[in-house]
């Protein structure tokens, strides 16, 4: 049940667009108090139309978004609440999505190619082959070094789809994360939207330098990219754009960052060394390094957190991704019928109690952080007569939670001070059971927020922030108190430790599994 709102009906709102991997939102917060008014949700498609291709249909996207819109607006109108308390609008994405469009017809030049897609690991093994002394680490001075990236995904659109290759000769194309999609499309797409992107989305491309804020000539020339093609950056809070239709029209776009930038703003991380891990599809942690980019020694990325204003310097954050987190859930549900819902997995977990010694390593695109190991694919190891579904269910909680411990190892060896607590987000944090392990894991404590919608928060006060709107102060003593739940560690650190260097051996039989040397067709045979 919701808490009885405080909010007086005339407080400015801030609105905010969360476009996810499975989902898109449309939140609406109260700009004095930080608290969630009203808000819908639907449900996102994905196709796989190979192996280890993910794509969704930017038109989907969009009309999810109108939707949300349209029905967050009634659900106000029924509360009695006047949408033109509505001051300003942010976005908040999935990163690394690629998409093409034609500006002249506004239609789409082929699906969403989604961040856990595997397609490009031939392209980034000739990019490789390209870079001097065949090594992979060349490109990371400038950017993130993250070959799951946007410009992988964009030079295999330019290599593989004759539409796009067209478009490109014709001036015709343009290319950019869900953000500009999105933007572009609000603001009145082939009349005159506005192609853009912000400097968090900008920094996972690999194709834009992180000390000048701008596209890399020398990056867009290795990967034999037109900078005419590539969005406008520019700072996370400002006044982009503005709505051009729906019961919105007129209402400013102020606001844009990646979902995990979002989250860290979300969660007020504004001071070096805070640190919020988000509990998605994937799972990602970031540490607010401050105005100065930390490079880590121990396979993270360094990013760029945000820009908050024109005028603001930009700060960075150190990155680990885990690229299957949530969906581990959906694997058991849909792809074992190991359970019927995802909430049914606390239950489950937590009849058992244990693993029983079975350790669950979900690599099924490969590993992220802190290994980037491609070629590692999922394994449950340690099965005897004894272990059930229940056993199996409660290790697919402590791999999201034993991921999360590597990253946070790494993450304390490159800035050289241990975190002490973990500020924690997203869906899968209302499993309490998850929560308790991942205090056990890593131990220390971890905190949650009361209202898990921090993605979508941190859009809202970016947006809300914006010269021109100055709706939402993000000055320290104006910041609204959130409340949270703390869990403490409950079980001794020998025990965690051990628990701990099991998984470890199980990560190293995941290893090196695929090849990608011809074989005879395998075809799933």
């Amino acid at each position: 049940s919701t808490a009885p709102r405080t909010s007086s009906s005339m407080d400015p709102l801030v609105a905010a667009i969360d476009q996810g991997t499975s989902s898109t939102r449309f939140l609406v917060f109260s700009a004095t108090t930080a608290e969630l008014i009203s808000h819908h949700q639907v449900e996102i498609n994905q196709s796989f139309p190979k192996e280890g291709w993910v794509e969704e249909d930017p038109k989907e996207i969009m009309h999810s978004v109108y939707e949300c819109v349209e029905r967050t607006c009634e659900k106000l109108s029924q509360l009695n609440i006047d949408v033109s308390n509505i001051k300003a609008l942010g976005v908040t994405n999935q990163r690394e999505t690629t998409l093409v469009w034609d500006k002249e017809t506004g239609e789409p030049l082929y699906n969403a190619i989604v961040w856990l897609d595997l397609r490009t690991q031939l392209t980034v093994e000739r990019l490789i082959n390209k870079a001097p002394g065949r090594n992979k680490n060349h490109l990371k001075v400038q950017d993130d070094g993250h070959f799951f990236c946007f410009a992988v995904k964009l030079r295999w659109l330019l290599d593989n789809v004759d539409e796009v290759q067209q478009a490109v000769l014709n001036e015709r194309a343009m290319f950019g994360t869900v953000d500009s999609w999105i933007i572009w499309c609000l603001t009145g797409g082939s009349s005159g939207g506005v192609h853009c992107t912000d400097v968090s989305n900008a920094s996972r491309t690999m194709l834009f330098n992180i000390h000048t804020m701008d596209w890399d000539p020398e990056l867009c020339r290795y990967f034999d990219v037109p900078m005419e093609i590539l969005p406008q950056v520019r700072s996370s809070s400002e006044i982009y754009g503005w709505m051009k239709s729906s019961c919105l029209a007129g209402v400013p776009i102020s606001g844009c960052l990646g979902d995990q930038s979002a989250a860290l703003v979300g969660q007020m991380c504004f001071k070096e060394g805070q640190a919020k891990n988000t509990y998605g599809t994937g799972c990602f942690l970031l540490r607010n390094t401050g105005t100065k980019p930390v490079m880590s020694d121990h396979g993270l990325l360094t990013t760029v957190a945000y820009k908050l204003g024109k005028d603001e310097p930009a700060c960075y954050a150190l990155e680990g991704s885990v690229a299957i987190a949530g969906a581990v859930v959906k694997w058991l549900k849909d792809n074992m019928g190991i359970v019927q819902s995802s909430s049914e997995i606390e239950k489950l977990a937590a009849a058992a109690g244990t693993s029983y010694g079975c350790y669950f390593v979900p690599a099924f695109s490969g590993l992220y952080a802190p290994y980037w190991e491609p070629s590692a694919r999922g394994i449950i190891c340690g099965l005897t007569q004894f272990t059930n579904r229940k056993h199996l269910a409660f290790a697919a909680l402590e791999a999201v939670c034993f991921q999360t411990r590597e990253i946070l190892d790494a993450m304390n060896q490159d800035s050289g001070v241990p975190l002490t607590e973990l500020q924690v987000d997203g869906g899968m944090t209302a499993n309490r059971l998850l929560m308790q392990l991942q205090a056990d894991i890593l131990c220390m404590p971890v905190v949650r927020p009361t209202m898990s919608e921090t993605t979508a928060l941190g859009a809202a006060m970016a947006a809300g922030a914006a010269e021109g709107v100055d709706v939402w102060s993000l000055s320290p003593d104006h910041l609204p108190h959130v409340t949270s739940e703390k869990y403490e560690p409950q079980i001794n650190s020998d025990e965690s430790e051990f628990r701990f260097a099991r998984w470890k051996k199980a990560v190293q039989k995941a290893m090196n599994w695929e090849t990608s040397e011809p074989c005879c067709n395998t075809n799933g045979v």
